[in-house]
């Protein structure tokens, strides 16, 4: 009898025996990819994949690629692929199966199903896609799998697009079905030992967002929704607007219904009536996708970029404005998520009001989590969903000079002056998120507001980065610019930043690891935008310092 292990790969001798197997599989068994001397063949999504492997001992015999970014693959070779597909669903892909030949077996192919199960079932994902060789498809019905759409690849390299629901993946096996009762809260006692070392009051929250939702939002969020019309909301609206310009010393606000990044449009828009060319800063994802807003409506604008995890250049934005008299504008992100780097927005501020030019600025995760001074700001951006602990939903942004309609300008919904000439309320409305923000609002200001708070998240991150550098981890922003909501990890190349923010989630505690400029560079990050027990740092840093020190020892040369 052969005595087979499944799990996600985490190690690099695993990844380096996954590459070799993908060019076994796919250049000698399959001709997909041309032939090279090095015998290795490394996925166009490596650092998007999450790999499920079959073991037996230290060698690797059975694989599988799970990723849930889109676009997948099939979306290059099926044009309009969602509509061959049932509606409303949420999806990952599976691709890279294969199985060494004398390990073919039925217990193979199910230990293999019950990772791509839990990683459907964690995620949220009822459907899971594949392009299965035509070669094999007696195997893959026999799995589950139901084929759509017509046959892709070339002659040679022939698959059908097929895909799996998660109902058919849990008739797999027993735990797959106990897992699923565990994450709705009917877990029978089978599969909890899988997370039993999640915290008795629930997992620990240091994502940037969601974050926890204290008890009277969610009660405010409850409430029976009103009409958006009706006096007494309209003045419910006020109320939180003038709350949310005292909070940060800004003279109007408008409330827009989306994410942050519907907030930034509107200032592209409002910027795009200036006559005169601009200057965007960036130094991480953030600012990035503000060169990016810049772009998309074409506005004139010259960029200062800084490396990732540096602060800005502020001797260069000075020599740009002084050489530059002709700049109308400059957008910049306060604090830069991705990296966890504070820019210094006072003096910003400052350079600004002496060159006489407008400063629009990025505040989405600063909000709420230290103290802001937006009262010489031209445009600034918030949202509901991170530090200010309301749902996601409302984008704010707030300015300090009359903004007229632009009715030939500016898209209706983009256009803030309709929304100041209509008291705020110009279209329908979600009442329910309004009264939540209110309530986060009175929640904050009941426990001394964000200077209060500030203190305490400072303290917080001071003692978090002094004991991840106990643990010999390199963070990525310097103390001397970095913002106490926000801490990005840098791991070591022995240890895959998606293995471990997997590992730390069955632990009970969420970080951001998923997205791709995280995944991309190996970092985690640990926010503290939520209501965060200073206690959990300490019982995290004991966690971590556990796996990290259990992923070097397992940290062996590639075979």
């Amino acid at each position: 009898m052969v005595a087979y292990t499944f799990r996600y790969a985490t190690e690099d001798w695993e990844f380096e025996q996954i590459h070799r197997l993908n060019y076994r599989a796919f250049v000698e068994e399959i001709p997909q990819h041309a032939p090279n001397p090095e015998r290795r063949l490394v996925d166009q999504f490596h650092h998007e994949n999450t790999y499920a492997i079959g073991l037996v001992d230290d060698t690797v015999v059975a694989m599988l690629a799970l990723r849930s970014q889109r676009p997948f693959s099939l979306d290059k070779k099926l044009p309009n692929l969602d509509q061959y597909l049932p509606p409303n669903q949420s999806m990952c892909e599976i691709r890279l199966l294969y199985v060494v030949p004398e390990h073919r077996n039925g217990k193979v192919l199910r230990g293999l199903m019950e990772l791509v199960a839990e990683y459907g079932i964690r995620r949220g994902h009822t459907l899971a896609l594949i392009s299965g060789t035509t070669r094999q498809q007696r195997l893959y019905r026999h799995l589950g799998f139901v084929p759509f759409g017509p046959q892709v690849g070339t002659a040679e390299a022939l698959f059908q697009p097929m895909y799996l629901t998660l109902e058919a993946a849990q008739r797999q096996t027993p735990w797959v079905r106990a897992l699923r009762a565990l994450q709705e809260g009917k877990d029978n006692g089978q599969g909890a030992r899988r997370t039993a070392s999640a915290t008795s009051a629930g997992p620990v929250n240091f994502l940037p967002g969601p974050v926890n939702i204290p008890a009277p939002v969610q009660e405010a969020f409850s409430r029976a929704p009103v009409s958006h019309r009706g006096d007494r909301f309209m003045a419910y609206v006020q109320e939180v607007k003038e709350r949310l310009c005292a909070l940060v010393n800004a003279r109007a606000v408008e409330l827009l219904f989306g994410s942050g990044t519907l907030a930034n449009e509107a200032v592209a828009a409002q910027i795009a009536q200036l006559p005169g060319p601009g200057l965007v800063l960036s130094n991480g994802e953030f600012g990035r996708r503000l060169v990016d807003h810049a772009r998309r409506w074409r506005l004139r604008h010259a960029l200062i970029e800084a490396p990732w995890g540096e602060p800005l250049d502020y001797a260069a934005v000075e020599h740009h404005l002084t050489t530059h008299p002709a700049l109308e504008w400059l957008w910049c992100v306060h604090s830069e998520t991705s990296t966890g780097i504070l820019n210094d927005l006072p003096r910003l501020t400052e350079l600004c009001r002496r060159h006489d030019v407008k400063l629009c600025v990025d505040c989405i995760s600063s909000i709420g989590a230290v103290p802001l001074d937006l009262g010489q700001v031209y445009l600034a951006t918030g949202a509901s969903g991170k530090a200010l602990a309301s749902y996601a939903g409302v984008a704010m942004v707030f300015y300090n000079h009359p903004i007229p309609p632009a009715p030939t300008a500016i898209p209706r919904y983009l256009d803030l002056g309709i929304y100041a000439a209509s008291d705020g309320v110009p279209f329908t409305i979600s009442s329910n998120l309004v009264y939540a923000l209110g309530a986060a609002l009175e929640h904050r200001a009941r426990y001394g507001g964000v200077d209060a708070l500030g203190k305490e998240i400072s303290a917080m991150a001071e003692a978090l980065r002094a004991g991840l550098r106990d643990l010999g981890l390199t963070i990525v922003a310097p103390d001397a610019h970095a913002s106490p909501a926000v801490t990005t990890i840098a791991l070591p190349p022995g240890i895959h930043s998606v293995a471990l923010g997997d590992c730390l989630e069955e632990r009970g505690y969420l970080l951001s690891y998923k997205s791709s400029y995280l995944v991309e560079r190996n970092w985690i990050q640990v926010c503290l935008m939520g209501e965060v027990e200073p206690a959990s740092i300490e019982r995290f840093l004991a966690v971590l310092g556990e796996l990290v020190g259990e992923k070097q020892r397992q940290g062996r040369p590639s075979p």
